[in-house]
């Protein structure tokens, strides 16, 4: 068994699809199902130490915890309105923690680097769950169902239809007859647009997170690109990573705030009609 504490080569890490880390017992088991379980643990473990006691004056852990959910649960209520949010808010919470806590998981040191050799092939024992397509489009999947079935107890299936594909702006007379073929035709659009939504969903966050990897193995290994002295390229591979560490830690927060809102305006367009 290979290890290290810094990423390998670009070429190596991460490949298109995750690794098995065992070919007879729990055979199903890949690289990203245990990093995804290892931030499960992680945030309930979080989660229950800063509630393990409830306070009226709250302490540090529950104190912060307390600020994080109400001040996002308030955001939530104030786009979605109070009804939609109390069944809205579990998803959306747990899809920004979740997501930030596995982009910043994948820049700990050893995740993608610590592995062995099957032949030729590096499998890192380690791979962050959003840098697994599989992961992303189960979320987007899950969150597009959700989506459609919150609607529907909102607005019912007959005014979903009649939103994507009736007339707007309440014309009537011989006018509403030329605009009726203009406005199903739009409406199609917004069907395809509905199906294309979970597949940007995913690909955004998976393809952000997976260049990202890239990024930092390329110039952890700028040295060897150049074909630089050893010495120089141990002294590179700790320098010219570290502004690009702090841009990947924005870059993960971006994309679980990016991830979330998103399914967010989703449902506050669906939806809000009906509110007014």
């Amino acid at each position: 068994m290979i290890l290290s504490l810094l990423p390998i080569a670009s070429a190596e890490l991460g490949a298109e699809t995750p690794e098995f880390l065992s070919r007879s017992f729990l055979h199903w088991l890949t690289n990203s199902i245990l990093v995804t379980a290892i931030v499960l643990g992680v945030i309930v473990w979080i989660v229950r130490s800063c509630t393990r006691r409830i306070e009226v004056i709250p302490g540090i852990g529950q104190n912060f915890l307390e600020a994080v959910v109400e001040g996002f649960y308030g955001a939530v209520d104030g786009l979605l309105g109070h009804k939609l949010a109390q069944k809205a808010f579990p998803l959306l919470g747990t899809l920004f923690i979740f997501i930030l806590i596995s982009n910043w998981f994948g820049l700990l040191p050893g995740v993608g680097s610590i592995g062995w050799h099957e032949g030729e092939k590096f499998v890192p024992l380690l791979r962050p769950g959003t840098a697994d397509m599989n992961m992303t489009i189960a979320m987007a999947a899950v969150s597009m169902v959700l989506w459609f079935f919150w609607t529907m107890q909102v607005t019912g299936p007959v005014a979903f239809i009649k939103e994507i594909f009736g007339v707007k702006g309440g014309m009537t007379g011989p006018i509403l007859f030329l605009l009726v073929p203009l406005f199903l035709f739009v409406g199609v659009l917004e069907v395809v647009s509905i199906l294309v939504r979970p597949v940007s969903l995913s690909l955004r966050l998976y393809g952000n997170v997976f260049a990202g990897e890239n990024m930092l193995a390329t110039m952890i290994n700028i040295g060897h690109l150049f074909h630089a002295p050893n010495w120089l390229c141990q002294v590179l591979s700790c320098i010219v990573p570290v502004p690009f560490y702090f841009l990947e830690l924005l870059i993960g927060f971006l994309q679980a705030m990016v991830f979330t809102l998103l399914v967010l305006v989703y449902l506050q367009l669906s939806t809000s009609h009906e509110e007014h």
